[in-house]
């Protein structure tokens, strides 16, 4: 099945232009997947788990403002814009309110959970990858910062970018999100827009927006990532029921680490939301 590309346009505040957001839709008829990359990201990094679920689910991803093929400089880059942005993308591909399953890592978690708080009639399921809603984190600008003036810009070729970014499946698709441009490659993203992207983590936390969640979730820790046991002990403490899945050799970008156990985490924990949803139009009143 082919993957179309098209531009979903967000309207931003009175007299701001529109953010433009770039997508990918692998089209069809089945259950909608909306997939949210984590900062400084792109939309490809989903590509292998994307093409596992395509021949069964109706498949989107966009790069988020800010990063990618989208809008580079946007003018709002607060939590409630990237909510906006999932909400706009669902109207405009006309993903059908109430079945569509949220799955966001790191960053793209965040934008997930408050989304699923906030519009609980849009989302059927959740699923965090390495995101969680504790914080607030007053260190994580300047070392989001520290980070990205590391890079070694431009990058000479694609197999450097690949090694400076750890190699394997995880340091390709960082490499993939690089353009072209004197020298080498360089980077799809501005480092004072990443920075003020997760200015608000450094002063708030997101366990009241965590305590709204309405539908099922699933949430992905790695064995050698940044959620913690403690944070992912304390979500199904708050919120019973929340399914906690482990994949022990992976890291923090574990959909790319290891994507086929992704899947099967992904894909065991929206079959059970499917037997629920079957026994509750069953007998409705067990559903109560």
């Amino acid at each position: 099945m082919a993957t179309d590309t098209v531009t979903v346009e967000v309207t931003g505040d009175a007299g701001a232009p529109p953010v433009r957001l770039r997508c990918t839709d692998s089209g069809g008829d089945g259950p909608p997947l909306l997939l949210l990359h984590g900062l400084a990201g792109h939309s490809g990094e989903w590509d292998a788990l994307a093409a596992r679920f395509t021949p069964t689910h109706r498949v989107v991803a966009f790069d988020a403002r800010g990063s990618g093929a989208s809008t580079r400089r946007p003018g709002d880059v607060s939590r409630a814009a990237h909510v906006r942005d999932v909400v706009q993308v669902a109207h405009d591909l006309r993903l059908p309110a109430g079945r569509l399953v949220l799955v966001g890592q790191s960053m793209g978690g965040i934008t997930a959970l408050l989304a699923a708080a906030t519009h609980p009639e849009l989302v059927r399921a959740l699923v965090l990858v390495e995101a969680g809603p504790d914080g607030p984190s007053p260190s994580l600008p300047e070392t989001i910062g520290a980070w990205l003036d590391s890079w070694p810009v431009p990058f000479p070729d694609a197999e450097a970018a690949t090694a400076f970014f750890g190699g394997g499946a995880a340091g390709r698709a960082w490499a993939d999100g690089l353009a072209p441009g004197p020298g080498g490659l360089h980077p799809r993203v501005d480092r004072d827009v990443m920075v003020a992207t997760v200015q608000e983590n450094a002063h708030r936390d997101f366990w009241d927006a965590w305590d709204e969640v309405r539908c099922p979730v699933l949430v992905v820790r790695a064995g050698k990532g940044m959620l913690k046991q403690q944070e992912a002990d304390r979500m199904a403490e708050r919120r019973p029921g929340t399914r906690i899945a482990l994949v022990p050799e992976a890291g923090h970008d574990v959909h790319l680490d290891d994507p086929g156990a992704v899947f099967g985490e992904v894909a065991a924990f929206l079959a059970e939301v499917d037997r629920a949803d079957r026994a509750g139009r069953a007998d409705p009143e067990a559903a109560v």
